[in-house]
């Protein structure tokens, strides 16, 4: 992804461009979908692929019509266990396995043993870790189900890119706002809302106003009915962000 690489910015940050690879909404013609997650994350000195969505052929194929180059990608970061969210790492490595894997150290020996055995290199994150210059691992969250989201620090303020949020979307930005003491600037990836009645949904957004969320960007499960409503109380201000497979964010392009 030549065309999207971003320049240095004045204090050594860059900006930072995400790249949708995989989600269960539409954006962008031509893309196929399914229930899952994917993004890249260029910019930062690390190019980074979050999560892996459900398929590795639906993964490869995207990436392919994106022109993401597998062989590009040095990171690969799972935010949790669900296959909807691994499935496609398998085929990856398949491509690429010079790469370093953070994955939460609840994962299965199962797991680990076949990420090694791909070749690719494994930090098991129990803690909150960085990961490469101005990007960080809130460590992993939740009592059931063990989650790390990932913060990217950028001139603008704060990235915080979310798989499934199973221990709280909220509870999840509390973290990263306390981790590096500074305010949420963008919220996006899955917030688990899909199943959720639209008052809780509603005091959700009201907690997000109050932690100083400027932009949000709900996708995967946060659910057609938490999407509208935080289209509704953020999209004035035009800072809604509407996330499908294909959608492109560049954090030069927010204000």
């Amino acid at each position: 992804m030549k065309e999207q690489n971003a320049p240095v910015l004045k204090d050594g940050l860059t900006n930072t461009v995400i790249t949708i690879i995989c989600d269960n909404n539409p954006y962008t013609e031509g893309l196929e979908t399914a229930w899952g997650f994917s993004c890249l994350i260029t910019g930062p000195e690390k190019t980074i692929l979050f999560d892996t969505g459900p398929d590795g052929r639906l993964l490869l194929d995207n990436m392919a019509k994106l022109a993401v180059e597998p062989e590009s990608i040095e990171t690969v970061f799972l935010s949790h266990i669900h296959g909807d969210h691994t499935g496609g790492l398998g085929d990856f490595l398949e491509r690429n396995s010079d790469v370093t894997v953070y994955l939460p150290k609840s994962f299965g020996k199962g797991f680990k043993s076949e990420v090694r055995g791909a070749g690719a290199k494994i930090v098991e994150v129990e803690k909150p870790l960085k990961i490469c210059k101005g990007v960080y691992s809130t460590g992993q969250l939740g009592r059931l189900i063990k989650e790390q989201s990932l913060i990217v620090q950028t001139e603008k303020g704060l990235i915080l890119i979310t798989g499934c949020a199973h221990p709280g979307i909220v509870k999840i930005i509390e973290s990263a706002g306390k981790l590096l003491k500074k305010d949420i600037f963008l919220v996006m990836g899955g917030f688990h809302l899909e199943w959720m009645g639209a008052g809780k949904i509603e005091k959700i957004i009201s907690a997000f106003k109050k932690l100083n969320v400027q932009y949000v960007g709900p996708c995967h499960c946060s659910g057609d009915k938490a999407r509208s409503l935080f289209e509704k109380h953020f999209g004035p201000e035009y800072k809604y962000i509407n996330i499908g497979a294909g959608k492109v964010i560049n954090t030069a392009d927010l204000k």
